[in-house]
């Protein structure tokens, strides 16, 4: 059987390792004779599981002692809210940099719970010959009273990455969905980070959340007792049952990073992933990328084909060869390969095969 390469931009490809682990335990976890799925979450054996996931996800970012690490339900889309709601309060004001379909989601979930001038924004994106690139503001002056800056490293959907830090007076909110662990970062920098699993982490219906302890001391607003970052610190993440299963994988995909030499290994296999693909696009004048050098994602990389008119015989014929889930998000179209940690050199190294092969037999 011949191996398949899942380009999925989320719910994306898990480890192989990690997967094959949890099949031979789906009906007898930790010598229970139960699924994990099937154990309550205040059970011995899963507390000691989530102790782990932690001090490991701790381990792997040198996460400092004055943040909590949270395992909370919502998603990405659920911490827009959230956000808001715990440190905003009723006449907080925050400053949201748009660079992307995801952050300016962000905005647009922002400011449906709060009122005119509640929220700033800034559009960090400059096109120049259709070409797009990221132009950080200079805050060095900055004397306006914002209770965070919300911004997002990584777009999925554009393929867009902010690799320089974002030097501002304020406390940073960051939205790493889908580049958190892939390289290494000062946590110490942020307010808060927050990151839907799917990408790096484990499956759907997990987010993590890392919340630094005076982040806490805002005032918030009402709202739902399981997004409430207070409550979730007081209770363990557990004031309701927590998913689980995802959980249990994210611990499993936290042990495989260990394994592999932690984030920093991670990270020069993702560049190695990154510029193996790039460097083949540039070569090729029957592909194009549109994002400026400096911004390219390493995790989504979204391209083009010139003559676009063969787009749906290049998924096909992908397809067939073991190369998955390659169309470009609706909104940009194109073809979008994510290569989050779990995809292999060997699955990017097929894909450029497969691609210099199509070119030479439809030019």
């Amino acid at each position: 059987m011949s191996t398949t390469y899942n380009f999925c931009a989320g719910p994306a490809m898990l480890p192989k390792a990690v997967m094959t682990k949890a099949q031979s335990e789906l009906l007898d976890w930790n010598g229970l004779g139960t699924s994990v799925m099937e154990v309550s979450h205040r059970s011995k054996e899963f507390i000691a599981l989530t102790d782990r996931a932690e001090a490991d996800l701790r381990e792997l970012m040198s996460i400092p002692a004055n943040y909590h690490v949270l395992f909370m339900h919502g998603g990405g889309r659920g911490q827009f809210s959230a956000v808001v709601n715990n440190f905003l309060g009723k006449n907080g004001r925050a400053l949201y940099l748009e660079s992307g379909s995801w952050s300016s989601s962000a905005v647009a979930e922002a400011r449906k719970l709060t009122s005119d001038g509640q929220i700033d924004t800034i559009d960090l994106l400059v096109e120049d010959n259709g070409v797009k690139r990221v132009q950080l503001p200079d805050f060095s002056a900055a004397n306006d009273d914002y209770r965070y800056l919300h911004y997002c490293p990584n777009e999925t959907v554009d393929g867009i990455e902010i690799f320089d830090d974002i030097n501002c007076p304020w406390p940073i909110v960051a939205d790493m969905s889908s580049n958190i662990m892939s390289r290494e970062i000062d946590v110490s920098k942020f307010g808060l980070i927050y990151a839907g699993a799917q990408k790096n982490i484990g499956p759907s219906g997990l987010s993590i959340v890392i919340v630094r302890d005076d982040m806490l001391k805002l005032p918030s607003l009402p709202q739902s007792s399981i997004m409430d970052y207070r409550l979730a610190v007081k209770h363990g993440s557990m004031y309701n049952t927590p998913p689980t299963f995802a959980w249990y994988l994210a611990a499993e995909v936290f042990d495989w990073l260990k394994q592999k030499g932690g984030v920093s290994a991670m990270a020069e296999v993702n560049d190695k992933k990154a510029q193996c693909l790039y460097q083949f696009i540039d070569s090729c004048d029957f592909y194009e990328n549109r994002v400026g050098q400096a911004n390219r994602s390493q995790m989504n990389v979204v391209f083009y084909l010139k003559d676009e008119t063969l787009n749906d015989t290049f998924l096909n014929q992908a397809k067939a060869a073991g190369l998955v889930a390659l169309k470009g998000h609706r909104s940009v179209g194109g073809m979008r390969a994510s290569i989050y940690n779990a995809m292999p050199l060997e699955g990017v190294e097929k894909l450029v095969e497969f691609m210099k092969d199509f070119a030479e037999k439809n030019s």
